[in-house]
């Protein structure tokens, strides 16, 4: 028996994925619900079970995008085999019908291999190129094959390769989004600078006690995500987000963490973060983080959110304007620590600085606000103990040690 798969749905308002991998060769056997593919949407990637046990037949290759519902491969449950062997298909193979000698040989008269088009022709004598085979139909030379020859004799002798690679799903919808942000949104950031001092002052002390007791360690993450939390019920304006003629005000705290994958970034949600302490946000965040690493995030993993951390200090950034992330209306981009000279009580002090950025929409966020925000984000940040952790007499208890 043939058992057809089809691309399920992964979700609403997806209505194409792309195949990203497949687990399996062509005519192997496949033990039933044996992971054989792994598909992108436009929010994460999913993997494909198979149904039943047999030989495999490939119908979509790597890379074509199929709307949902479409075949992808075929199983032969007849077979007989085991998922470490390769079976033989029991499909009649398919024949390609033979191509046309007379069609070969006319396209072969008026499209010579190597032949260049006239205008071609005179720029090749003008420029001193010579080509063998061009880009145009049948290996026809163009104008443009010219220009790419003459550009490529005159920039150096080194290699000067190139390949071109097909967009993921994933990617081009973040390219999409990201262009419609800044065509849609009264998109500007505000900057400030905090000392981060007292945070390594008190992940020195704590740091040790804090991940033998919880097995995650105490980074900066977490005091970033309680210094959000509490400006953004300071700020309400800054936890809300525009639908329509209406704003939609949230009394709760989904901060999206934006986190490097290898299908690229990905911003998982923490729910509820206002409501965790130090180390529910610390497990929380390294959770989401081994998923994205690992291939396994999921949309429910990824849906909502009100607002957006992102830390390009990871990577060495030094300062940028990081760009909203829809529907929400601000995101906040931490940055690399750098030792910098500062005046602190009139002395000139060496002290560990981090730039921060806020880009947030204007057109429901005004300066008073977004600045207003920010500092409270640098109040806390510079002032834990006060503003974080309840005092020096609760540091500990309010770290769970």
């Amino acid at each position: 028996m043939i058992v057809e798969m089809n691309v399920p749905s992964p979700g609403e308002s997806i209505s194409e994925v792309e195949i990203a991998t497949w687990l399996v060769a062509d005519g192997e056997y496949v033990e039933k619900d044996q992971e054989i593919c792994e598909i992108d949407s436009d929010k994460a990637t999913l993997t494909l079970a198979a149904e039943e046990s047999g030989a495999i037949s490939i119908k979509v290759e790597e890379g074509e995008t199929v709307a949902i519902g479409d075949l992808v491969c075929t199983i032969n449950t007849d077979a007989k085999g085991s998922a470490s062997a390769t079976a033989t298909k029991a499909e009649a193979p398919v024949t390609k019908a033979p191509v046309s000698t007379a069609s070969v040989s006319a396209t072969a008269t008026t499209y010579a291999t190597g032949t260049p088009s006239p205008a071609a022709r005179k720029m090749m004598d003008e420029q001193g190129v010579d080509l063998a085979q061009g880009s145009g139909k049948g290996g026809r030379i163009t104008k443009e094959d010219v220009v790419k020859a003459k550009t490529a004799m005159g920039n150096g002798p080194g290699p000067r390769g190139s390949e071109r690679k097909k967009m993921s799903v994933l990617r081009r919808k973040v390219a999409e989004r990201l262009v419609s942000v800044k065509n849609e949104t009264a998109m500007l950031t505000t900057f400030n600078e905090v000392d981060m001092k007292p945070i390594m002052d008190l992940r020195k002390i704590y740091k040790e006690e804090f991940k033998e007791k919880f097995g995650v360690g105490l980074g900066f993450m977490s005091f970033f995500t309680k210094a959000v939390t509490r400006a953004l019920k300071l700020f309400p304006d800054v936890n809300a987000m525009i639908d329509g003629k209406e704003v939609i005000y949230y009394d709760y705290a989904d901060i999206s963490i934006a986190v490097s994958s290898p299908k690229g970034l990905m911003v998982p949600v923490v729910r509820n973060a206002e409501l965790l302490d130090f180390a529910g946000v610390e497990s929380e965040i390294k959770r989401l983080a081994i998923k994205a690493r690992d291939g396994k995030i999921s949309m429910d993993d990824m849906l909502g959110g009100t607002f957006t951390i992102t830390n390009g200090g990871v990577f060495g950034s030094m300062l940028s304007t990081p760009i909203i992330n829809p529907p929400q209306s601000a995101i906040l981009g931490m940055h690399n620590i750098v030792e910098r000279a500062m005046v602190v009580d009139g002395q000139i002090v060496i002290r560990p600085i981090m730039y921060v950025a806020l880009s947030y929409d204007h057109r429901i966020i005004d300066g008073r606000e977004s600045v207003g925000f920010l500092c409270a984000v640098k109040e806390a940040l510079e002032n834990p103990v006060e503003f974080l952790l309840d005092g020096e007499s609760n540091v500990k208890s309010s770290l769970g040690l």
